[in-house]
């Protein structure tokens, strides 16, 4: 890299990493690789968060988010995470209905009704 080039991105670093050529490339070398490392991780990050609110959302309405993505894909419902955990913060009815319409096609979740008299698990 050029000097004037390294320094100029160097601006704003601490100690002699802002004006000392041989530490400043260094530095912005290792800046730059950060930035590309986090581009990614930030990605990952907002996909991870996404998944929170869905399963916080589809939780409350009583439908486990494995079972509200699964019931999804095979309904054919395209809509990415990022528009569903949208819909799940600032649009409960819809998202609610986007649940019932899930629950209503695969019936039933298991562990979650009543059990019924005489049962194993009633002694």
């Amino acid at each position: 890299m050029q000097k004037d080039k390294v320094l100029k991105l160097a601006k704003g670093f601490r100690g002699r990493a802002k004006n000392c050529i041989r530490i400043a490339r260094e530095r912005v070398e290792k800046a730059l690789q950060y930035s590309y490392r986090d581009r990614r991780n930030k990605k990952r990050d907002m996909r991870s968060l996404w998944i929170q609110r869905i399963n916080a959302g589809s939780t409350e309405h009583g439908l486990p988010y494995s079972r509200f993505i699964n019931g999804l894909q095979k309904e054919n419902v395209l809509v990415n995470r990022k528009m569903l955990s949208e819909l799940a913060m600032n649009e409960p009815h819809s998202f609610r209905a986007l649940v019932e319409q899930v629950k209503l096609m695969r019936g039933p979740v298991r562990g979650t009704g009543p059990v019924p008299a005489g049962s194993a698990g009633s002694q």
